[in-house]
Order: structure tokens, then sequence, then C-alpha cells
């Protein structure tokens, strides 16, 4: 079959679509702003595949006026034609039918994107209204469903030229199954971007009609990874301008790699499976991680820069890497916390073995450029070994502070139970003593740090982890970082950065928070680490004292009292007495705590390198752009 036969035959079924509304998160994931956008997603991606198909090179996507959402292709356009054995439309079929398309038989599509892949169908099911439209063979066919019910037949509802072809699809959320129908702009626009990124000559319009002033961004690149890979470093500064690149192909699975150093001393390496985002890693980017410690080690041996006996660790060589790594391929399984690691087995081996080859031709060609990134590595190696030094030398004051090895102003709780024991990280000495008077002894532990932590992003590891703050936090925590990270080791259920509701607080928060992204993101993926919210203002009415957490909650609890009240504004942590402190931030029944995710990790990658790094123009854009939102915690 060629790739535009593509006609009712191709379309299987599965099952029926009975269970989507009555429990949606198992189909998208939750019903909050998350699986909002994931409706999207489901519509978006079915272009996309049409791209990865070949037939599709333009998308229109609209955020209309009413808070519905369009989106257009110029792809082949959904089958219309009568099903052999539903004897109902294919467009219908798919549109009504959990698991109904052409991509179970992998013969429309060799690859398709999806991270759940439950289709258009659930859309429609979990949507009040929405409208198909099928460009094709001169013809406009439409049908508009409700709830996942077709309202009527399928009709012909215009003609369009011979050549023109296409899917239209509009639809409105079900504000009854969700808990928000707003659509953020900024959430759907990076995830544009990246398809834009890793389909190479994709375009995507993007158009917001809402509000006053309506928003466009035209998103294509025909440079793909390449241009992804330098957009990412755009707050750093790259060692070798021309990326590293190359595409390989082996037993239909397609693998395309960019890679770029920069002066940074953080590693960002993003990998993607049919444009899904595996924030998780998987063994594709083990492949990578593998083949990149062989090659550089075996180049700087021959090159005589390194003796026989040196060996370059994985952290060694992907010191300031950034480097992208995006599979099409047809069976993708994914595993782990959020469903995007990628755990095909016999992965790891096919892109070690093409990155092997390619990696090692590269460095051949690009004698400059293996000679730069050459020395970024001895340099980390070299630094990595001060850093163990001190490290080791940390290690034996705190062994010598305190017998079990933990540092000395750690408060520990009394529980083994891990599933219940909390570590509080707490800004400053005065407010450490409040909460270990305040705590539950028995799940809490508390570590004081004081002052504001080394910015890690503007430090090398070997002085990072020498900070005695940061090995304190390390130490504390107890899985390690880098290779030895394990996570079996971790100490505490929960990590919760307690810190004043000020800017300096908010300083503090954000200091902490690169370190963990940096240093542990296992375990924001993991969902152990929190942010403690503080209360801004004490309000006393008579005998009785309310807490509030922002100027919005003050006056709505100020109109609900009435009458005269005394408002005061905690300056900070330490302002409380033992018992404010546990009743207003650290007891569970009563406390405001904010998980912290990382929803997108090339966003996230971004941020913290815009916020932390030097670049400065990028950064004070950033502010200006967000001023309005300065208010919201981290």
């Amino acid at each position: 079959m060629t790739k535009k036969d593509y006609s009712a035959k191709d379309i299987t079924v599965l099952e029926g679509l009975k269970a989507v509304r009555k429990r949606p998160s198992m189909y998208i994931g939750s019903t909050d702003k998350y699986g909002l956008h994931h409706l999207v997603y489901e519509v978006v991606d079915n272009s996309v595949d049409e791209h990865m198909a070949g037939v599709c090179s333009i998308i229109n996507i609209t955020l209309n006026k009413d808070n519905s959402v369009t989106v257009q292709d110029d792809g082949r356009g959904m089958p219309v034609d009568l099903h052999p054995v539903y004897k109902r439309p294919a467009m219908e079929i798919i549109v009504t039918k959990l698991h109904a398309g052409g991509k179970f038989d992998n013969k429309s599509y060799a690859v398709s994107g999806g991270l759940h892949g439950v289709g258009i169908s659930v859309v429609s099911a979990l949507s009040n209204d929405m409208t198909v439209k099928v460009m094709k063979d001169g013809k406009v066919y439409a049908q508009s469903y409700s709830k996942g019910e077709p309202k009527a037949d399928m009709e012909i509802v215009g003609k369009v030229n011979a050549n023109e072809h296409g899917t239209i699809v509009t639809f409105f959320p079900d504000n009854e199954i969700f808990s928000t129908v707003d659509f953020d702009y900024k959430t759907l626009a990076t995830r544009f971007r990246e398809t834009c990124f890793l389909n190479a000559g994709l375009k995507i319009i993007f158009n917001d009609l809402r509000g006053e002033n309506e928003r466009k961004e035209v998103f294509h690149y025909e440079g793909g990874l390449v241009e992804f890979v330098k957009w990412l470093n755009k707050t750093r500064t790259a060692i070798h301008q021309k990326p590293i690149y190359f595409k390989r192909e082996s037993n239909g699975t397609v693998a395309e790699v960019a890679i770029q150093y920069s002066d940074s001393f953080n590693e960002n390496i993003q990998g993607f499976v049919n444009t899904i985002n595996t924030i998780e890693g998987g063994t594709h980017v083990a492949g990578l991680k593998s083949a990149l410690t062989k090659v550089i080690n075996d180049y700087g041996t021959k090159k005589g820069v390194l003796k026989k006996e040196q060996k370059l660790t994985g952290d060694d060589v992907r010191e300031g890497i950034t480097a992208i790594i995006s599979l099409k391929m047809a069976e993708p399984q994914f595993e782990g916390q959020t469903k995007t690691k990628l755990g095909n087995g016999d992965i790891k081996g096919i892109i070690e073995s093409m990155a092997n080859s390619a990696l090692s031709d590269f460095l051949e060609e690009n004698p400059i450029i293996a000679k730069a990134i050459l020395f970024k590595a001895t340099s980390a190696l070299r630094a990595r070994e001060a850093a163990k030094r001190a490290k080791d030398l940390v290690r034996r004051k705190n062994a010598l502070s305190v017998g079990s090895g933990l540092p000395g102003k750690l408060a520990d709780c009394s529980s083994r139970k891990k599933e219940l024991t909390e570590l509080y990280l707490v800004e400053g000495d005065s407010a450490g003593g409040t909460a270990k008077g305040g705590r539950d002894r028995e799940t809490q532990a508390i570590l004081p740090l004081r002052g504001k932590i080394l910015n890690v992003e503007k430090s090398n590891p070997a002085r990072a982890l020498s900070s005695e703050q940061i090995s304190n936090i390390i130490t504390a925590v107890g899985t390690g970082v880098g290779d030895s990270f394990d996570i079996s080791k971790l100490r505490y259920n929960k990590i919760i950065l307690m810190a004043d509701a000020d800017v300096d607080g908010q300083h503090i928060k954000a200091l902490l928070l690169t370190m963990m992204y940096r240093y542990l993101p296992q375990l924001i993926e993991g969902g152990h680490v929190f942010v403690a919210v503080a209360p801004f203002f004490k309000i006393k009415k008579g005998m009785k004292e309310y807490y509030v957490y922002n100027d919005k909650d003050l006056k709505i609890k100020l109109e609900e009292l009435g009458g005269k009240c005394d408002v005061s504004r905690f300056k900070g942590l330490g302002e409380m007495n033992d018992e404010q402190l546990w009743t207003t931030t650290m007891n569970p029944k009563m406390r405001r705590l904010k998980q912290v995710s990382i929803e997108d990790a090339v966003e996230a990658d971004e941020t913290f390198s815009l916020l932390m790094g030097d670049a400065v123009a990028p950064r004070k854009q950033f502010i200006e752009e967000n001023a309005d939102k300065a208010e919201i915690d981290l």
C-alpha cells in the first residue's frame, strides 16, 4: 500500500467509549489543566502523524473567542467511506469509538505520536460539542458530536478544489468534566515549538483570538534538531558553534541526535520518542550516554590526551552538554513515574551502536571541535577529583561531629517508617530553632540553612559539592548525586523547602530549587520535593487569631470578619513562636504545601539557566514579561 492509500478498511476498532466519561483521568491523566491541554495534544498529534507520514506540511491551531479550539491540517483527511464491518462512515468510527484508527497495524502510519495513544475519540467523549470537517476528493464532509455521540449522520456540506485536502477539528471541552476550561497560551506554545523542532519542515501557525490583544506565533524550523540545541543554548556560551548532528536508521527505528557543548557546568540531555518528551529518560538516553563516554575516552586515549590509566566518567563527558535525541519508532513502551520513560530493552544497544559510529566519525572529521570537547571533559575530570577530595573532607568533619555522619545541625526525626517522614530545609538558624520546637519530632526532621546557598548555575561541581551547606543537604537526603544516586537510600519521603514569604525568601527557594533540579532531579520527578507556603499576615480580632497567605485572602477575610481587626505582617518565619509556626506552616492537617514537578524538562532547563545564569538581557526580558505573576509562589 502507498502512503496516499488510507481508507475505511485500514480502521481497526478495539472497544467502545463507555468508560471515558466515567473515569476520564485513566485516559488523559487528570481533569485539571494538564488533562485539558492533553485534549489539544491528541488532536494535534493526529496532524503531526500525517506530517511524519509525509503528507502534511502546515497545521493551523486557533484558540477561539468562545474558548473552543480549532485544529486544521493539510493532510490526507480522515477516511469518509463506509467501514467494511460497522457499515458507518470511517470518520464516525474514528471519532466515536475508543482505540479506532489507522495506527494499530503499522501500515497507514509507520510511527505515531501521542503519549497515551487514546486518540481523538476521547476528545470527542470529553467535549460538549465537537465538529469534524474533512476536505477530500473535491468535497467537504462534516459531522458533529456531543459527549462522544453523533448529533446526526455525516453529510457533504460544500465543495473545494480537487487538490485541497485535510481535516478540521473544532471542540469545546466539557466544563462539567474539567476543573478549568481556560487554555494556557504559553503551555501550548512550548509544546508546538518543540513539535516543530522535532519535525524539520513542519509549520505550525498558532493563533489566540481570546481577550483584547490577539496573539499569533509561527513555528517553523528547517534546521530541526540543530536549531533546537542552539535555541536551548541561547542563554549560554557555546564552545563550538557547529553542533554535532547525525541521523541513523536501524530495523525501522530512526534516531536523530544533535549535540552542542557550552561553558555551562550542567548537563541537559532531552529525549523524545515520536515527539513525546521522555522527561524521565529511558533506554534511548542511556544508549547515547554510554556511546558518549566510550567514544570520547577512546578519542582522548588515541590522541594521547588521556593516559592509559585515566578514564573520563559519564559526568565528565557530559558536563556542559546540551543534547537532543529524537526517536521515531513503531512500538514504544513507556514506564516510570509519569509514564514518560522509554522502556524498550533493545533500544539501548541499537542507539549505542548508531552513536558510537556517528560520534567517532564526527570527532575524526572535526578535530578542532573534538579538541574543545576533550578539553572541557578533562577539566571536568580535574574538578571532579577536587570535588571528591572536598566532599571527603566534609564527610570526615561530619563524622567527627555526629556519630551517624549526618550534619551536626540536623534535628532528625525518630520514626523509621520512611513513607511518614519529612525533612524541612529551613531558612536561618532563628526559624530553624522555632521549627525544631514546633515540629512533630516523630516524623519531621529540621535542617537549618545559614543564609543563601551557593548558586549552582554559576558554579562548577567542585565548588558546589564542596560547599558545606549543599554537602549537608545531600548528606541529609541520603541518596548521593550523579552516578552514585540511589533512590533506595532516600531518608525522607518529603523534602520540604521552608523560607520567608518575602523577596529574600523567594530567592532562597529559587536557589534551593536550582540545586535540586541540577543535582537531585530524580527527587522532583519522583514527587518528593515540596515548598511550604508561609503566611503573610496575622489578623487578630478579640481573642482569636487568623492567618492569611496573600493580599487577596486578607481582603476576603477582613470583609468576612467585619468590625475592627488588628492586622500584622510577618517579616519572617523567625518572628513566629513554636505554636504559630506549627499551626500555619507545619501541621499536616492545616498547612499548605506545593508539590514541585517538572512538566516540561526543556522549559525547566531554559528557565533555570535564564534566571540563575549570566545572560542579563534575556533575564530582563523574562522578568518584564512575567512581572504580573511575581506574587505567585514558586
